[in-house]
């Protein structure tokens, strides 16, 4: 039985995968930001929840410290929670620390809480960091970080999400030798979820289709040892923008991310 923490587990993807873990037996660690539609996933998966606005570096990092003091170990980390888009829609929106929300949320704050983990990580035997990206991807504008200008929600949805995959393969250089494997995930196409809806965007791929793929990052034998790769769904693929793997791409994102976090004082 693994321990798992599923971030973004109170709705879409992350309940969804919770409940097909929860059917094996394994021992969850439910995050979200709603308390009563968390509780609600605890009770359907008998996991533990752990509430928190990733939206702040600062809760992102009590989380941490919270399934630090509750754990000694933990089997695999699966970075879910995100913020989407609405298309053509142009309001920017700023997090806790006054970044762009969804550079903040769906890429520093599990780049941060991977790292507040790390401890736990390296305790089991051959620990797994999943992290959900996109298909939707775009190069990260070192120019404009904060996505001052020709703002849309989708472009920055997407920068976010390229570059989690870019941050995947540099930790995955950095762990290489901790048994500890880091990949992305685009687990399928405008699934059937809130966020799809809120979108405006027809519902494409099913629910299923989605959690089956990320489920088998999560604990499936044929995939184990593998490490900074990108998978849609259940092959792996490049990303639409390999200049987000070149080592001065990933350099850039790396010292840029370091200034951010140190910044909001995390």
């Amino acid at each position: 039985m693994a321990t798992i923490l599923i971030t973004g587990a109170s709705d879409g993807l992350g309940r969804a995968l919770a409940e097909d873990l929860a059917a094996d037996g394994h021992r969850l660690l439910l995050h979200g930001r709603d308390p009563e539609r968390l509780a609600e996933v605890a009770a359907a998966t008998g996991g533990e929840v752990f509430p928190a606005d990733l939206s702040s570096l600062a809760a992102t990092k009590r989380l941490a410290a919270d399934v630090r003091a509750r754990h000694r170990r933990l089997d695999v980390l699966v970075n879910n929670a995100g913020v989407g888009f609405q298309g053509g829609n142009t309001s920017r929106e700023v997090s806790a620390d006054g970044y762009e929300l969804r550079l903040a949320v769906n890429y520093l704050a599990p780049v941060l809480l991977t790292r507040e983990l790390l401890p736990l990580l390296r305790e089991a035997a051959h620990a797994r960091v999943v992290n959900v990206a996109s298909v939707g991807q775009q190069l990260f504008d070192f120019d404009d970080p904060q996505h001052e200008h020709h703002f849309t929600q989708a472009d920055a949805y997407c920068r976010s999400k390229l570059a989690l995959i870019s941050h995947t393969v540099d930790l995955a250089e950095q762990l290489a030798d901790s048994g500890i494997t880091v990949n992305a995930i685009h687990p399928a196409t405008f699934m059937a979820t809130t966020m799809t809806k809120a979108s405006g965007m027809p519902v494409q791929e099913s629910l299923d289709k989605g959690v089956a793929a990320t489920r088998r990052l999560v604990d499936a034998a044929d995939v184990a040892g593998v490490t900074g790769a990108y998978f849609h769904s259940q092959e792996r693929a490049d990303p639409s923008e390999p200049d987000a793997l070149t080592p001065a791409y990933r350099n850039r994102l790396a010292a840029l991310t370091q200034r951010l976090l140190t910044a909001a004082g995390v």
